[in-house]
């Protein structure tokens, strides 16, 4: 049985569409200039993450601490340019700090740190660990009678760490319908295909099994995306998981389904083809 009545969020799909547009133009002009990797794989996350901040998580840029807010790990943390790039743009600090991203003395290292950080919850990186930290924020909320939801975004490579399912079965058996979990489902991971290096299907399947409510959507659809997170949890005393198929480098064409783009940096020339599809698609 549940044991917390959810308010319901409702999200602005066209505030949000124009957000995730935001985000991978920033993604593409961070990791351009400091040289970093990873931009693939936070466009393909930059949907998610827009929907979550604007209007599915319950977050206050101005009291980033409040015991109320909704927690958010990312899970996937060198995808970390999408969610810096996104609490800028909600103010939870100054845009201008995106300049420095992943460059000595920035407070925006190349993974997902929240030391110094506002809106970070913890440093990720080391993959595999950000789904059983939420299960023990899930269960302390549980514990406290807190109204806090906890969101988790992993990546598809990700679920290859016998941690994740470690963790599943632990949120599955303490009935955590606090709990969220998001797969960024790219199909594409660090030295290869998802399905060459080691396949996941029956993916949705695999998380029923665990006992969560599983639901498969475009990763790109924020109308998808909405009806998905807008009315968690799914079903009363279960986890969710939210199932996203998106593609590696989505909304950069060159970039799409590269794996080259999991680790490159987009050189001057790469970064102004980049921004100038971004701006045809407003």
């Amino acid at each position: 049985m549940t044991m917390q009545a959810f308010e319901k969020t409702r999200l602005d799909l066209a505030a949000a569409r124009e957000r995730a547009r935001e985000i991978r133009r920033a993604v593409v002009e961070m990791t351009h200039r400091a040289g970093s990797s990873h931009v693939g794989s936070a466009l393909s996350a930059a949907d998610l993450v827009a929907a979550l901040y604007g209007g599915i998580l319950r977050v206050d840029p101005a009291a980033p601490s409040s015991a109320e807010r909704d927690r958010f790990i990312l899970s996937k943390g060198h995808a970390c340019a999408a969610l810096y790039a996104a609490l800028a743009g909600c103010g939870f600090f100054p845009k201008s700090w995106l300049r420095d991203f992943c460059q000595d003395g920035s407070a925006l290292a190349g993974h997902a740190t929240h030391q110094g950080v506002p809106g970070v919850e913890v440093s990720t990186g080391s993959l595999g660990h950000g789904l059983s930290i939420g299960c023990g924020l899930a269960l302390a909320a549980r514990a406290d009678g807190a109204p806090y939801r906890v969101f988790v975004l992993l990546s598809d490579g990700e679920c290859d760490e016998g941690s994740v399912w470690e963790a599943a079965l632990f949120a599955a058996h303490h009935c955590l319908d606090n709990l969220v979990a998001i797969v960024d489902y790219n199909k594409i991971q660090s030295l290869g295909a998802v399905a060459e290096v080691l396949g996941l299907e029956p993916f949705a399947q695999k998380w029923r099994a665990f006992g969560w409510s599983a639901a498969e959507i475009n990763g790109h659809d924020m109308l998808e995306i909405a009806a998905a997170l807008e009315g968690v949890p799914r079903e009363s005393g279960k986890p969710t998981l939210v199932l996203a198929h998106t593609v590696k480098g989505r909304g950069v064409r060159f970039m799409e389904n590269n794996l080259l783009w999991h680790y490159r940096a987009p050189d001057a020339a790469e970064l102004g083809q980049a921004l100038a599809e971004l701006e045809a698609e407003r």
